[in-house]
């Protein structure tokens, strides 16, 4: 399955003009945005979107609906949340996810 580019979109529109620094990568059959080498979300390939996310915040972000762990190879990726389609037609809720995203990705050095 080929990644939502309506999502791709929206989520460079919820990045806004003040992320000059932010690049767009192809990978895992999806469609990445990297802060400062960092891939912070990015549109699945296999629906909804992905975000790396604060450890300390997984275990409470789990709680919510249309949110799970992201399983890579088997393994679940512990800062990585795979969030539903459907909650993510709301733009507030996108930009949340977006600037959770971000926010954590600014805390990791460049690469």
């Amino acid at each position: 399955m080929a990644y939502d580019e309506k999502l791709a979109d929206r989520i460079r529109d919820a990045l806004g003009p003040a992320l000059g620094e932010v690049v767009e990568k192809k990978m895992f059959g999806g469609l990445a945005f990297l802060v400062g080498g960092n891939m912070a979300v990015a549109a699945s390939g296999k629906g909804g979107l992905m975000a790396r996310v604060d450890p300390e915040d997984s275990a409470d972000l789990l709680k919510r609906d249309s949110v799970e762990a992201m399983i890579m190879g088997g393994r679940e990726m512990h800062n990585w949340l795979r969030v539903g389609t459907q909650i993510l037609e709301d733009d507030k809720v996108l930009q949340e996810w977006v600037d959770r995203g971000v926010a954590y990705a600014c805390t990791l050095p460049p690469k």
